[in-house]
């Protein structure tokens, strides 16, 4: 392990954890393809597609929490939302955690293809006006919430993602929460999650110790910076800059998986 090697795991965790916080998303669908291919690109490491599911775990579940204690103040957090969302997908996140070590690379990379893929339709999905609803007045299905959280779980958990780019888009989408609830909500559901995440994979060995603690440093310092930052921007332009993200995260990993 040499400097170069550890500003760029820094740096990479740095943004992922920026965005996370910006975004309401747990920074994984950012860094994983950044992990799997930068070090390599420059030479200064390689890690399979375990060790960077097992990377973006750990950055997820400090980045979130982060993000979390930034947004605990101005009423954005909805608890029942998180209480239902948050219980279910850590279920499911907890069962894709133990499953992963039966996939291959290539099965966990189909995986967040395909989660990217649907995530990219449903941020394009038109939608009406929700941010102008009165966060005290916001309602929805809470058991519809809870499967589709369990559902998302599942292939999060394999991945090592928090899964928060997908439910994103569920929030916003399919239950109609306002954006900036949305994005402090799934901060907070996405943190539960990856308790089940990072759980499954500490006890199956799976953690890659150094470049995991590298992740946490930039994760605990970057995140918060990108709440300050989410607060102030347009929440149009959050999904926007959300949908562009998560389509070329997209378009790479089923690129690579097809070629």
């Amino acid at each position: 392990m040499d400097f170069s090697f550890i500003i760029t795991i820094f740096i990479i965790g740095f943004v992922g954890s920026f965005i996370s916080g910006m975004l309401g998303i747990g920074g994984a669908i950012i860094n994983y393809p950044m992990l799997l291919y930068i070090p390599t690109m420059l030479g200064v490491a390689h890690f399979s597609a375990h060790g960077v599911s097992s990377i973006t775990a750990i950055q997820v579940f400090f980045g979130t929490l982060s993000g979390v204690w930034a947004y605990r103040k101005g009423g954005y957090l909805n608890k029942t939302l998180i209480a239902y969302m948050g219980i279910s997908v850590l279920i499911g996140s907890f069962i894709g955690g133990f499953a992963t070590k039966s996939f291959t690379e290539s099965g966990i990379n189909l995986v967040y293809g395909i989660l990217a893929l649907i995530a990219v339709i449903m941020m394009f999905v038109p939608r009406r006006k929700i941010d102008d609803k009165p966060l005290g007045e916001v309602k929805f299905n809470k058991w519809f919430a809870a499967i589709l959280a369990f559902v998302v779980g599942l292939g999060a958990g394999i991945v090592g993602a928090g899964g928060a780019f997908l439910l994103v888009p569920i929030m916003l989408v399919v239950l109609k929460i306002p954006t900036r609830m949305t994005i402090a909500s799934s901060l907070a559901i996405t943190f539960i999650s990856s308790i089940g995440s990072v759980t499954g994979k500490l006890s199956t060995g799976q953690v890659e110790i150094i470049p995991s603690i590298i992740v946490v440093v930039a994760s605990l310092i970057a995140s918060p910076l990108g709440v300050t930052l989410g607060k102030k921007v347009n929440t149009k332009m959050l999904q926007i800059i959300l949908g562009i993200m998560i389509f070329a995260t997209a378009i790479k990993i089923w690129f690579d998986i097809l070629k």
